[in-house]
Order: C-alpha cells, then sequence, then structure tokens
C-alpha cells in the first residue's frame, strides 16, 4: 500500500484587502455615493439650462403620472413640472448645506483653537459659550430665530450656519490641546512667534483631518435643517422650489399622487446618505485607525 504523499508547496499569502472584510462592498457603495453627489453637484450648476421654468403651471395637465408626455417625473397639483422643481430644488440644497457648513466652521475653528491654545479663562469662558449653545437643540433655536428675522435664503444660511458651530469647537479645541506641548509648538514659543502665528501657521494645519471630516457631515445635516425649515414654511420663500416644500405639498396627495412626495423625499434621503459615506470616507482617509469592516 502506498504511502500518502505530503505537499511541500506552501501556501501562497492571502491578499490584504481580504483580511478586511467588507471592504470592496465599502468601496462599491463609496463610488456609487460620489457618483450620485456629483450628479446632484451638476443638476445644481448646470440643471436649471436643461430643465424647463419650475414655476410654469398648466392646469390641464395636474397630476400627470411619472412617464406622462413631456413631464419625466410628472407634475404637480398646479400641472408643474416635477423634474424641473427637483432640480432647482438642488441648488437650494448644495448652496445652503456648502454655505452655512463653512460659515460654522470658520466660526467653530476659530474658537476650538484659540480655546485650546489659550487655555485658563479664555478656555473656560468659550467652553461655557459652548455648552449654553449645546443646551438648545439646533433645529429648535433656529426656528426660534427665524422665526424672528422671517425666512429668506440667506437667513437660513446664516441661522444654520451660526448655530452649527458647536461640534468644530469642541472637536478641535480637544486636538489642539494635544498639540500645544508638542516639541515643534515650544520651538516656536522659544524663539518668539506670536501666539496667533502659531495658531494660524502650525495649528490649523495639523486638525485640517477633522476639519475636513466635520465639514463634510455637516453638509448633509444642514441640509436636513433646511428641508425641515422648508417643510415648516420657515426657510426658503415659497416662490423658490426646495425639496422640503415639495415634501410639504405632496404630503396631501400621497393617496392620488404618491410621487410629489415620494421623489423628493428619495432625493433628500439619498443626498444626505451619500454624504454620510463620503463622510465616513474622509474621515477613514485621515484617520485609517477609525475603519471598521
Amino acid at each position: 500500500m502506498s504511502s500518502p504523499q505530503i505537499s511541500l508547496t506552501t501556501a501562497e499569502p492571502a491578499d490584504a484587502s481580504s483580511d478586511a472584510p467588507g471592504r470592496g462592498r465599502l468601496d462599491i457603495t463609496l463610488v456609487l455615493s460620489t457618483g450620485f453627489l456629483g450628479l446632484v453637484v451638476l443638476l445644481a450648476l448646470f440643471g436649471p439650462l436643461l430643465v424647463g421654468d419650475p414655476e410654469e403651471q398648466n392646469l390641464l395637465q395636474r397630476l400627470a403620472p411619472p412617464g406622462s408626455a413631456g413631464h419625466l417625473l410628472g407634475t404637480d397639483q398646479l400641472g408643474r413640472d416635477v423634474l424641473a422643481r427637483l432640480v432647482v430644488g438642488s441648488r437650494v440644497s448644495v448652496l445652503v448645506g456648502i454655505t452655512a457648513a463653512l460659515l460654522s466652521g470658520v466660526i467653530g475653528s476659530v474658537i476650538g483653537i484659540v480655546a485650546g491654545y489659550t487655555g485658563g479663562w479664555t478656555d473656560r469662558v468659550l467652553m461655557r459659550l459652548t455648552d449654553v449653545q449645546l443646551a438648545f437643540p439646533t433645529l429648535l433655536l433656529a426656528l426660534a430665530v427665524i422665526g424672528f428675522v422671517g425666512p429668506g435664503l440667506w437667513n437660513v444660511i446664516l441661522v444654520l450656519g451660526i448655530t452649527g458651530w458647536v461640534s468644530y469647537a469642541r472637536v478641535l479645541r480637544s486636538e489642539v490641546i494635544s498639540l500645544r506641548t508638542r516639541e515643534f509648538v515650544e520651538a516656536a514659543r522659544v524663539m518668539g512667534v506670536p501666539g496667533h502665528r502659531i495658531m494660524v501657521r502650525h495649528m490649523l494645519p495639523n486638525v485640517t483631518g477633522p476639519l475636513v471630516t466635520i465639514l463634510t457631515l455637516q453638509v448633509g445635516t444642514v441640509i436636513l435643517a433646511e428641508a425641515a425649515l422648508s417643510f415648516l414654511g420657515l426657510g426658503v420663500p415659497s416662490s423658490i422650489a426646495t425639496w422640503g416644500s415639495m415634501l410639504s405639498d405632496g404630503q396631501l396627495y400621497m393617496g392620488t399622487a404618491w410621487w410629489l412626495a415620494v421623489l423628493p423625499g428619495s432625493a433628500l434621503l439619498l443626498t444626505v446618505l451619500s454624504i454620510n459615506v463620503a463622510g465616513d470616507a474622509v474621515r477613514d482617509r485621515w484617520d485609517p485607525r477609525t475603519y471598521t469592516s
């Protein structure tokens, strides 16, 4: 009887990518998300040039279903083209989301870096101000301010920008506190570099990662907040089509014209979801230790 043969060949090393289950799925999701975001941005920039007037009414074609002649996504209760209104609504969402998030980033970065670097009573005062801001829900505070100053595109941007800086300040303060005892900061102090120059030239570049991550995720939060304000009639004026106002109008026709609420709701959901996926990818890019399979 022949003895069994023993193979002495060594197994090939496994692919490094196989050590992280789900990484391929994450990459596919990221590609789809960034592709959808790119489409939304392109529609916001050039879409209004390609579609008709979103406010043009035709009562003879009111509540036409998707696929109707001349109306790919149907019409609303006034005969207005839903596709044209979705495209214009994407412009409002992109503008408000990016502008308000940048405004919050500037305010929060200044407060966080100054508080973390200077310490002492300055840090205590700024952090107590942050605690006061945290005591008020952001959307409730925005509702109160908008109710006082009145609705409007730039009013919404200012309110959401001014009320959304807390997360930036708290995270960047923690980062700066860990940086201010580093050797390069101590060397700059010994050389007589002014504090404001150290904060701008040395602190700010070293907190870019957390700053970009928060900024990316904040855009989605702001878009949701703007949609909520428009849904309640306190956001962008009703003369401008927004996803929130379309949702508000469409809820009355859910039984007869589902597309009036489902289409803007889906656009809002997919946009915010794509932004969150992109934000997670940015976080993993700047800090690979946060990756989870």
